[in-house]
């Protein structure tokens, strides 16, 4: 069964053996605890991803961010995130959604249903009318996972799609 659930204590050790595992930078998420120890994510990391999530201890440019992990059945397979609102940086830039889908697991739809359940959670979280997202050109599985879901492509550069999808919790 495939299910998103938000990170927590009582996952710690799936969820430190993925995050270390994430790569610092793929395609625009940027996972700072890359390589970090048991300890570390235990008593640093998971912490830190309980506080963004109320807004707490942010640095400045940062709204708050929710950190969710997509399972299938006991298997961490990707990690999503959602920014609860869109400041400047965001809304020019990765905007409400960003997500990693495991190495191992790509190609298996994980991606497309990930995003779908993170749009329910999203719905409740995110005030504007719209989901922004972005994706790089150079990664069209994302971009069909994005369209699949119900996304539009609005504008683009030299190097990005910046995708829309309705929010329909917004009334």
């Amino acid at each position: 069964m495939i299910y998103i659930k938000e990170a927590n204590i009582e996952d710690t050790e799936k969820e430190w053996l993925f995050v270390k595992d994430m790569p610092k930078d793929e395609n625009g998420l940027t996972n700072e605890w890359s390589g970090i120890s048991r300890t570390d994510f235990e008593n640093k990391a998971l912490l830190q991803m309980f506080a963004y999530a109320k807004g707490e201890g942010l640095p400045d440019w940062m709204v708050p961010e929710t950190f969710l992990f997509l399972w299938d059945d006991d298997v961490i397979v990707g990690q999503f995130r959602i920014r609860h609102f869109l400041n400047d940086a965001l809304r020019e830039g990765s905007g409400h959604i960003g997500y990693y889908i495991g190495r191992q697991f790509r190609g298996k739809h994980y991606g497309t249903e990930g995003l779908r359940l993170t749009l329910e959670v999203a719905r409740n979280i995110v005030p504007e009318d719209e989901f922004y997202l972005r994706v790089n050109k150079d990664n069209p599985a994302s971009l069909h996972v994005m369209l699949n879901n119900g996304g539009r492509i609005v504008s683009e550069n030299e190097e990005k799609y910046f995708v829309r999808i309705d929010n329909p919790g917004v009334n």
